[in-house]
Formats: structure tokens, C-alpha cells, sequence
């Protein structure tokens, strides 16, 4: 697994489990969803995401893109 595909799966995760907490537990964890929303558009800008860092020193081999 790459850092790019590991981290569509962090981050899916924990979109699909925040909705699901939401419905399941109490509405304000769709503030969690939210806040992911808002982190995946400043990441795109600006490159920094701190689970990218922590997955690459995990080892984590990347690629220049999707394949």
C-alpha cells in the first residue's frame, strides 16, 4: 500500500465512521465530518497534512500519482 491509497482509507474511515456515530450516537459528530472536509481542502493547497508525515515515517512507499 502506498501513502496516497493509505490515505483515501484514513480519511474514508473516519468520514464514514463519524456519519455513522452521527446517526447512531448524537448529531454534533458531524462536526468531525466537517472539520475533514475543511482539512482536505487546505491540504490541497497548501500540501501539509500531518497524517501523510506520519505514514511516511511509517515507511510507507509513495507514488507520483494515482495507478
Amino acid at each position: 500500500m502506498t501513502v496516497e491509497r493509505a490515505i483515501l482509507l484514513v480519511v474514508g474511515a473516519l468520514i464514514l465512521a463519524s456519519v455513522l456515530l452521527a446517526v447512531y450516537v448524537n448529531l454534533n459528530w458531524l462536526w468531525l465530518t466537517g472539520l475533514l472536509g475543511a482539512h482536505l481542502i487546505q491540504a490541497s493547497f497548501t500540501g501539509l497534512c500531518p497524517v501523510v508525515m506520519i505514514l511516511k515515517k511509517m515507511g510507507l512507499p509513495q507514488k507520483s500519482g494515482f495507478a
